[in-house]
């Protein structure tokens, strides 16, 4: 179960047939009160996060039509191709980055971006789904709208920490979208499975068959056959494609060396981490690095 497919049959239909827009600065910030939101369709080279302080409408992503109102938070990707079909009049707020910004913040911000690309289903809607983010995210989002005209004192290092808030609670979010079915008895849900793999991708030792069986309440034979019907993959091979996946977006968006992601990732060594790579990619991740840039 790939979950980059829809982010790549996306950028090999769009990316020839519509207008591209770049960032060349590391983050910025526009508001804009619309009545109507321009027609043309385009893709991004950035990510963005579109907040709506009020008005209503609908949202398009990739084709698929979502209403939208005030509070709500939507992300986009870069090659996802959106547009916003505008009711009443609409106040959106868009805070835009793009990976040289990435590549100044920290492993554990990284590693809820991570989360993010890779979980995120790259379809319309509002991620915030507990009713108390909402107003939460509407008072960053208003204080990074003070802050970005006041230009006081330490500006831009409170502007990345309010970015950085808005995005953990974005994570926290998509967390929350599929949760983790502990203490049942049998387990019903694949999702639920792989949310445990993508949250505990980080510390290996979680991700054994038997710790998984354990942590449902099934043995080991049934949660491995459940898996791989449903999947189409055996446990531990979506957990080194889940884990090449992140490997690619840290060779991609970041500075961080080969020996902090042997670390990271529990590899054995460098020469480890380069073979399941190769393996996967055709290319090491030096390579794979290098290939990425000069694109």
């Amino acid at each position: 179960m790939d979950r980059d497919y829809l982010y790549n049959h996306w950028i090999c239909l769009y990316i020839c047939s519509m207008k591209i827009r770049n960032l060349h600065q590391p983050f910025e910030f526009e508001l804009q009160e619309l009545q109507d939101y321009q027609a043309t369709e385009h893709t991004n080279t950035f990510f963005e996060m579109v907040f709506v302080l009020e008005g209503k409408g609908v949202q398009i992503i990739n084709n698929h039509r979502l209403p939208y109102a005030a509070d709500k938070l939507f992300l986009i990707f870069p090659q996802d191709s959106h547009d916003f079909e505008i009711s009443t009049t609409t106040k959106f707020f868009f805070i835009r980055f793009n990976d040289s910004y990435l590549k100044t913040q920290s492993r554990d911000w990284i590693q809820k971006l991570e989360f993010i690309f890779h979980n995120h289903n790259h379809l319309p809607g509002c991620i915030l789904k507990t009713v108390t983010d909402k107003p939460l995210v509407r008072s960053l989002v208003e204080a990074l709208i003070r802050e970005h005209s006041n230009h006081d004192p330490q500006q831009q290092e409170l502007i990345k920490q309010l970015i950085n808030t808005i995005i953990t609670v974005a994570a926290r979010n998509i967390t929350l979208i599929a949760p983790v079915l502990a203490g049942k008895e049998h387990v019903t849900d694949a999702v639920s499975m792989l949310n445990y793999i993508h949250r505990n991708i980080y510390q290996p030792e979680e991700l054994s068959t038997q710790k998984l069986a354990n942590y449902f309440h099934v043995s080991p034979t049934y949660i491995s056959e459940y898996f791989k019907n449903k999947t189409g993959q055996s446990i531990q091979q979506y957990i080194t494609d889940y884990r090449m996946k992140l490997i690619e977006t840290r060779l991609r968006y970041t500075d961080m060396q080969i020996n902090e992601m042997v670390y990271e990732f529990g590899f054995s060594d460098a020469s480890h981490l380069n073979k399941q790579f190769k393996k996967h990619t055709g290319m090491n991740p030096t390579e794979y690095r290098k290939s990425v840039v000069n694109k």
